[in-house]
């Protein structure tokens, strides 16, 4: 700030003014920030006092305050002054908290090293910064990504189209970012790489014609009739992303594991690990790739697919322990109200295969088994509705669904086809499920106490957690992507958003939702106050200021100068 002395016809006017560089103009611009008076006036106030005097002493002194963030700033508006157009009035600050772990993880060093290698001319980094913090607050278009970039405090320095070109290259070099990105976040933190978990999930598409890996399947998980692919993802021992691949959406997911893993047995020396997955990816090929010096296995065994014999002995009641205790129990006849919350187990040796020699084990839980039969009695009632709704129309039943439990008689009693179909509940299928309610089975090769094969297991949720924040949160379906390249290069962006978010998470030491975590970013918007900096306008609550403590910097005083919010933007990049 400075004075400025403007001669009047008899008199001298005193102002305070400031001069502030406009980013959405990009030019210097001159505010008044206070009007002092007339020379005459001031004079008459200070008992004769030098006025020009008084007036430099008072801005040096506002200065100071300025410095010292103790200033008290008047802001100034009119009612009868509009706006200036297609000037933003607000900007998000939440991004700033991602963009520091965006450093902190080295990404910023990951892009800069690609471009030294293509020698384009846009900014990459600047351009794969805005992929994934838009990933985690505004999830769109690429083209709309361009667009709510404009709404961060700092503006994007390329063009819409530059985006488009720089998906090839974030493609083509997938493999070396998530390698990268794991030397990185060793040096942040230590992982958690003594167990991983690996599963697949399908992304549908926003369109009808199958083509490249974009394929067609019976087993989507979303029961969309479009095409779909397939994402591979392994996940450490803490819930952060590893590693990801993207698989035609007809493969076969078990033949999946392999390849990816054999890449991070390459690209980031892992080689000692417990593999740990559900039952989908369960084969006796996977088992006996992770039966070997250093790799072990922990993966859940459908009951319903074991040899009878293993079957007859998996769901006998008898015979089950309790960790800790030699006492041995029938599931059928304990205390249920005592034992709400106890997980009963018994194990064997299966001998079938002489190279493949596991443990199975089965547990029972009395919690696992009225979630069980809480899930099945709302089919059953949906199945119910479903058959008065529809009397006649039979439906193809799928896994899972309600319609399992509908039976569909297509011929008369003497056994004729019958030119309408009966529809029924089938009592004989739910009797059928009713039997494995409670029961639940995993594999392994570990020698370890059954409470930490249990524990191991446990965790998969975490994985689960990771695609539904991807999909629900991030919008990473449907994909409206067409080339292979382009969709490999939106899931890589919305990998590295991923990893971006579980260590905002663990920052914050989980103490808030994934929902509370994302809601309250995408919320932190700031009043631009173009003379002056900004001013909160979003709500001071827990989780920001957990925020706040957690990284160092605050944006929720009720002003912040451009010169305050300046030092912040170099501490979030200062890594």
């Amino acid at each position: 700030m400075r004075l400025s002395i403007i001669p009047t016809k008899n008199d001298k006017q005193y102002y305070v003014i400031r001069e502030v560089y406009l980013e959405d103009i990009k030019k210097n611009k001159t505010f008044i920030t206070e009007k002092l008076g007339l020379e005459s006036k001031i004079r008459e106030r200070l008992g004769g006092e030098d006025p020009q005097k008084w007036a430099k002493a008072y801005v040096a002194k506002l200065n100071r305050q300025e410095a010292e963030n103790t200033r008290e700033i008047i802001i100034r508006l009119k009612q009868d002054v509009l706006i200036e157009k297609d000037t933003e009035q607000t900007v998000n600050c939440g991004y700033l908290f991602l963009q520091d772990l965006y450093h902190r993880l080295g990404i910023h060093r990951i892009a800069e090293s690609i471009q030294r290698k293509y020698k384009f001319v846009y900014n990459l980094d600047s351009i794969l910064s805005r992929l994934v913090y838009c990933r985690i607050l505004f999830p769109s278009s690429k083209k709309a990504t361009y667009e709510h970039s404009k709404k961060f405090v700092e503006k994007p320095d390329f063009a819409a189209h530059d985006i488009y070109q720089s998906l090839d290259v974030i493609a083509k070099e997938s493999d070396f970012i998530q390698a990268e990105l794991y030397k990185n976040s060793v040096k942040m933190s230590k992982r958690n790489t003594g167990i991983l978990y690996y599963d697949c999930t399908n992304y549908y598409f926003e369109k009808t014609v199958a083509e490249g890996n974009q394929q067609y399947t019976q087993n989507s998980k979303d029961h969309k009739p479009n095409p779909v692919v397939q994402m591979g993802l392994f996940m450490d021992g803490d819930g952060v992303p590893l590693a990801f691949d993207i698989y035609d959406g007809n493969a076969n997911e078990q033949t999946t594991l392999k390849p990816l893993e054999e890449k991070i047995f390459e690209d980031f020396a892992l080689s000692r690990f417990v593999l740990c997955t559900d039952a989908g990816l369960s084969s006796d090929s996977n088992r006996k790739f992770n039966h070997v010096a250093g790799r072990s296995f922990v993966t859940v065994q459908s009951i319903k697919k074991l040899p009878e014999y293993m079957q007859k002995w998996a769901l006998d009641p008898n015979g089950f322990r309790l960790e800790g205790s030699k006492q041995i129990y029938n599931v059928e006849a304990i205390d249920e109200e005592e034992h709400q919350h106890s997980i009963f187990y018994k194990e064997i040796i299966d001998h079938q295969d002489a190279d493949l020699q596991q443990r199975l084990i089965v547990t029972y839980s009395v919690k696992y088994r009225d979630y069980l039969r809480a899930v099945r009695k709302g089919q059953i009632e949906r199945a119910r509705k479903d058959i008065e709704k529809n009397p006649k129309k039979a439906k193809k039943p799928r896994p899972n669904d309600p319609s399992r439990f509908i039976r569909n008689d297509h011929v008369t009693s003497t056994g004729e086809i019958a030119d309408q179909v009966h529809r029924s509940m089938d009592n004989a299928t739910v009797e059928y499920e009713e039997k494995y309610d409670g029961y639940y089975a995993v594999c392994t090769d570990l020698k370890d106490p059954v409470a930490i094969i249990i524990k191991i297991n446990k965790r998969r949720w975490m994985i689960e957690e990771c695609f539904r924040i991807m999909k629900n949160e991030f919008l990473a379906r449907p994909v409206f992507l067409i080339r292979p390249e382009r969709i490999k290069a939106h899931f890589t962006t919305c990998f590295m958003a991923l990893m971006v978010y579980r260590y905002l998470e663990r920052m914050l030491e989980d103490k808030f939702t994934y929902c509370k975590i994302i809601d309250g970013l995408r919320e932190m918007f700031l009043l631009i106050e173009h003379n002056v900096g900004y001013r909160p306008a979003y709500a001071r609550n827990d989780f920001t200021d957990a925020l706040h403590e957690t990284f160092g910097y605050r944006t929720d005083y009720e002003i912040i100068t451009k010169k305050v919010m300046k030092n912040i933007l170099k501490m979030t990049k200062k890594k």
